[in-house]
């Protein structure tokens, strides 16, 4: 069952699209109509899944503020990379809704043919930080993996 967080679930991060600047910003969000979406970029594929989290996680709460106190480690299968996003931001909200972890930064990700590979560091102790939303789950709706970046929308 998901936790309620503390704040106002309607609020989403600003939509405002800037000039893409892929060495300096390493996500944005985009305009859509009732959910979230945004693109990671990187250099690599696993840089950009790794920013795809942190956009996730900033729809909830600014991650700089979150302490690393604790360190996970994910690992997910996927036919292809599509799927292995989506497994990869699902096992992230598991651990919302399980153990009330709340993202830091990725410590070490791997992929390797169908596997992913992760650690991340977060903190499990919801309570002590402002949240300001919730996410219902990934969707493959718009998913997009390029060489470039990977585009994700959030159903809020």
């Amino acid at each position: 069952m998901r936790k309620t967080m503390k704040s106002k679930a309607s609020e989403k991060p600003s939509t405002k699209k800037q000039k893409l600047n892929k060495d300096s910003k390493p996500y944005e969000y985009l305009q859509h109509t009732a959910d979230c979406k945004f693109k990671a970029y990187g250099k690599t594929i696993e840089e950009m899944f790794s920013n795809a989290a942190l956009a996730m996680f900033n729809i909830i709460v600014d991650t700089t503020t979150i302490s690393p106190l604790v360190i996970k480690e994910i690992n997910v299968c996927g036919d292809d990379e599509y799927q292995l996003l989506y497994n990869f931001l699902e096992q992230l909200l598991f651990l919302i809704d399980t153990e009330s972890f709340l993202l830091h930064s990725i410590i070490e990700l791997t992929i390797e043919g169908k596997v992913l590979h992760a650690k991340v560091y977060g903190d499990c102790k919801i309570e002590n930080y402002e949240t300001h939303g919730d996410i219902k789950a990934v969707t493959y709706n718009e998913m997009e993996v390029t060489d470039e970046y990977v585009q994700v929308v959030m159903d809020l």
